[in-house]
C-alpha cells in the first residue's frame, strides 16, 4: 500500500472509532475497505460527521443488511484504478459483515 493512501484509510477508521462505531478494515491489495454497522440511534450530528468521513474515500456507500442493519462502507484505492475497478471494489467492500 502507498503510505498516503494507507494513512487516509486509517484516518477514516479512526474517525469512525471516535464516533463510537466499530470499524472493520480489510486489505484487498489494490484497495482497502472500511465498514461499520450504523446503529438506528445515530444522531443527525453523528450522521454529518460519518458522511464527511466517507466522502474522503474513493468510493463509499450504505447497505441495508437483513442480519446486521445498516452498514456504511468506504473504499480507498491503493493503486491506479482499472476502468472496471469501481464495480469490483463496491462488490468487495460491503461483504465484511455479510448480508
Amino acid at each position: 500500500m502507498f503510505s498516503c493512501d494507507r494513512a487516509r484509510a486509517d484516518g477514516i477508521a479512526a474517525g469512525l472509532l471516535a464516533l463510537g462505531l466499530d470499524p472493520q478494515m480489510k486489505d484487498h491489495g489494490n484497495h482497502a475497505c472500511i465498514e461499520t454497522e450504523v446503529p438506528d440511534s445515530t444522531t443527525a450530528e453523528s450522521w454529518g460527521v460519518l458522511l464527511a468521513l466517507l466522502e474522503t474515500a474513493d468510493q463509499f456507500g450504505l447497505v441495508s443488511s437483513a442480519s446486521r442493519g445498516l452498514i456504511a462502507w468506504a473504499a480507498v484505492r491503493m493503486d491506479a484504478p482499472a476502468t472496471d475497478d469501481a464495480v469490483a471494489v463496491a462488490g468487495q467492500c460491503h461483504q465484511l459483515y455479510g448480508s
